[in-house]
């Protein structure tokens, strides 16, 4: 099984796993011996897409047969296999609960037809609250007490899905058709997920969903409606194993106080703040059909840092938009210069199929958004590694990732996984990934910060 893309479609292969083992199937590590090699595709922008495309045809060049699934397949699917020959299947999200039958067909030559894509908010009511009553495949959800994954790795963090789809309708984002409205899972299947993740070897859960800042709104007052996720977080905080929870991917515009503050306040939850601004220009944020601006937003950080001023503070911006004119561009540079986040993700707009924001006019030219994405991206790099020098003396607690070839690195609450940097540890003190180690900031280069232990917390399981 090979995966591309986001947190949530790694979650999404080891749901498949976890089916795909249940069922009688056995996962290699070797794509030369499989009888079928499953490629979980992302189809969010073109440079992944053709990632996606360049990996299929990789997988059928070792001789198996060849199936696609995840978020490229769920959006074109037989558009996709026709222009595709090598896929023996182009399989959607609703292939996934019998996924075993599906490659037993591939094997077996029975010809599988090709997945036909719809817009999948049509498929749940409009009503949030109504739409747990009704029974669609959604990935990662509907397991019950019965934890149907597989982990693909033993890594000491795991992605933990509490959400899917979105209810947004951002000009630029074609994710809720193809992902599908908003639908929490319960709290109780999220807390029986990640005992399981704490029982194989899991210290840290990374909460993932299309925007966490809407759980528990479809869930109705009993598992605490717009709240769900304050009183979620202590019971996940809790659990045996557990050192830390970190939460993903928060819009601005529905941030609450109570969510910050539980975020700031609860005792094994990172401080750590991922906002999606996507701009500070409020008339570029209203063409993308975003709220906020450079005020509000740098008040929003203000918040966060007066509740928590060792806080990580991550986001990602879009250059290049549809109409962004020099003043828009300079007052996204003003926000960044004054709010001082940690790590800052800088995307230049392309059209995305189906998008409003694709029939927009004003269109820049390719090198113009080019050009800004490198203005931006070095103004960025500048930001970043100031406020990473200005952690140099500052306590933090370590995560141990890595320990390869004399080398030690880990991540602090600051840091999220993968796109964050990491804490490059000193000395030659005998650690474990796993290990929870304390240890003072010594030094910085660009957003990683060099640390010096001083003792083992608690060590790997």
């Amino acid at each position: 099984m090979l995966t591309l893309g986001c947190a949530r479609n790694e979650v999404d292969s080891e749901e498949l796993a976890g089916r795909l083992a249940d069922g009688g199937w056995q996962l290699t590590q070797d794509a030369e011996g499989a009888d079928v090699v499953v490629v979980n595709t992302c189809g969010f922008v073109e440079s992944a897409k053709k990632d996606s495309v360049d990996t299929l045809l990789q997988a059928a060049d070792t001789g198996a047969k060849v199936v696609a699934v995840g978020c490229m397949a769920e959006r074109y699917g037989a558009e996709l296999a026709e222009s595709l020959p090598e896929a023996a299947a182009v399989l959607g999200f609703d292939h996934y609960p019998t996924l075993g039958e599906r490659l037993d067909d591939v094997v077996a030559g029975r010809a599988v037809a090709a997945h036909t894509p719809t817009d999948r908010r049509t498929l749940l009511p409009i009503s949030p609250v109504q739409r747990p009553a009704v029974d669609l495949a959604v990935p990662g959800h509907g397991w019950g007490p019965r934890v149907l994954r597989k982990r693909l790795d033993d890594a000491p963090v795991a992605a933990l899905k509490i959400a899917s789809g979105c209810d947004r309708r951002c000009s630029f984002c074609a994710i809720p058709s193809f992902r599908g409205a908003f639908v929490s899972r319960p709290p109780e299947e999220i807390l029986a997920e990640a005992a399981w993740l704490a029982g194989q070897g899991v210290r840290e859960l990374f909460l993932v969903s299309e925007n966490s800042t809407s759980y528990g709104k479809d869930l109705g007052r009993e598992h605490g409606g717009p709240e769900a996720l304050e009183r979620l977080l202590p019971r996940l905080a809790a659990l045996d194993g557990v050192e830390r929870v970190r939460v993903s991917y928060l819009q601005p515009a529905e941030t609450r106080p109570g969510l910050l503050r539980a975020i700031a306040g609860t005792e094994g939850v990172a401080n750590y703040f991922d906002m999606s601004f996507q701009h500070a220009s409020s008339t570029v944020l209203r063409r993308m059909r975003r709220f906020g601006g450079t005020e509000s937003f740098l008040a929003l950080v203000e918040q966060i840092r007066e509740l928590a001023p060792d806080a990580g503070i991550r986001s990602n911006v879009i250059v290049g938009f549809p109409g962004e004119t020099e003043d828009e561009l300079a007052e996204l540079e003003h926000f960044l210069t004054e709010a001082r986040l940690d790590v800052v993700g800088v995307f230049g707009y392309s059209d995305e199929d189906g998008t409003e924001a694709e029939r927009l006019g004003g269109k820049l030219d390719e090198d113009e958004v080019a050009e800004r994405v490198t203005r931006v991206s070095d103004l960025v790099e500048q930001l970043t590694t100031q406020r990473a020098e200005d952690r140099i003396g500052d306590e933090v607690l370590v995560l141990v990732e890595r320990v390869e070839e004399g080398e030690r690195a880990g991540r602090a609450a600051h840091q999220g996984p993968e796109v964050d940097g990491e804490c490059l540890l000193t000395g030659d003190q005998d650690l474990a990934v796993g290990d929870l180690v304390r240890g003072k900031v010594v030094g910085s280069e660009g957003v990683d910060l060099v640390v010096a232990p001083a003792e083992v917390v608690k060590g790997s399981p």
